[in-house]
């Protein structure tokens, strides 16, 4: 009862406070709202930490996320270039825009490399891949999607996006178990690219790939340097990305850092594609870096690409 008799005097007090605060003119909690720092408030729930010059840039042109406020490092020096940008851009869709010291804006990135820049945005979420715009292959024999089964490290995800986007990939799917979410580490690591790729997930990776098989498209798998044993025990026929002839949709996959492909992915390869080495490897580095590989095996495929207009490749080289 006592417990309850001081609650109530309390709360008492407090509105009595608030209400001679109101008579004199000023705002309530004014003083000490105006100590409090901003950018000490913790971002609100379901909200992440994006980071660094190009990811949050592209995420504001994309708009594919909602952004609650975005942090800019303070600093003598005025803003200029792409940061002057952002500041309009926020300030156009009236985004908060804070600007914190170095030493807070390091601990709030969780020291990695921002650049100056930061936003609290929702998270980016891959699409389910019944989303996925479907083409026939008598619209465009050469499509070309990427299928990445069981990327565990962001910062390959990243790189594999970057080279994705950059080799012109028409679509990013992922398997939904065991793969590293679309997080800002990914974004950084992909310089942006996440933000404005179309990025799919299924649950069913092998299903996902023989109803594409059955509807025309090549499902091509991927192996590192193949010895005798592995091309003399492999029902499916294996040959250099550099033979390859690109002649219809093309679904490449590519497998885990660790273990490569699983078994019931590679049953529904129809082709594998491998990288020849150009001397003789010493065990344990038979392998390329799945990054690296991706860039490799994108780069042989699509500089087949057809019907890229010379006007567009003068315009690019002058823009370069």
């Amino acid at each position: 009862m006592r417990r309850l008799w001081t609650v109530g005097c309390f709360s008492r007090l407090i509105a009595r406070h608030f209400s001679s605060v109101a008579r004199r003119g000023e705002r309530p909690g004014g003083e000490e709202l105006s100590r409090l720092l901003l950018d000490d408030l913790a971002p609100a729930q379901r909200l992440e930490r994006l980071f660094g010059l190009s990811p949050c840039l592209l995420a504001l042109r994309a708009a594919r996320r909602r952004v609650a406020r975005l942090l800019l490092q303070a600093g003598k020096a005025g803003l200029q270039g792409e940061r002057a940008e952002l500041l309009r851009v926020a300030e156009a869709r009236g985004i908060p825009v804070l600007r914190p010291r170095r030493q807070k804006l390091d601990a709030l990135c969780g020291y990695q490399v921002h650049q100056g820049v930061c936003m609290e945005v929702s998270p980016l979420r891959p699409r389910p891949c019944d989303e996925a715009t479907d083409t026939s292959s008598g619209d465009d024999p050469q499509q070309l999607w990427l299928v990445l089964e069981g990327l565990q490290d962001p910062r390959n995800l990243g790189a594999v996006m970057r080279s994705a986007h950059f080799l012109g990939v028409d679509r990013v799917i992922t398997s939904r178990r065991n793969s590293c979410p679309l997080t800002p580490v990914v974004s950084k690591a992909s310089a942006g690219a996440m933000e404005v790729m179309d990025v799919f997930a299924t649950p069913d990776l092998p299903g996902f790939l023989q109803a594409k098989a059955q509807q025309g498209w090549l499902v091509v798998g991927t192996v590192g340097c193949p010895g005798p044993e592995i091309s003399q025990s492999s029902k499916v026929p294996i040959t250099s990305c550099l033979e390859f002839v690109w002649d219809r949709p093309t679904l490449l996959v590519l497998g885990s850092e660790g273990s490569g492909l699983s078994q019931e992915v590679f049953a529904s390869c129809q082709l594998l594609l491998t990288i020849l080495p150009r001397r003789h490897l010493p065990p344990g580095l038979e392998s390329l870096n799945v990054s690296v590989a991706t860039g490799i095996l994108l780069h042989s495929i699509c500089s087949q690409k057809k019907g890229f207009p010379v006007q567009e490749r003068g315009q690019l080289l002058q823009d370069s």
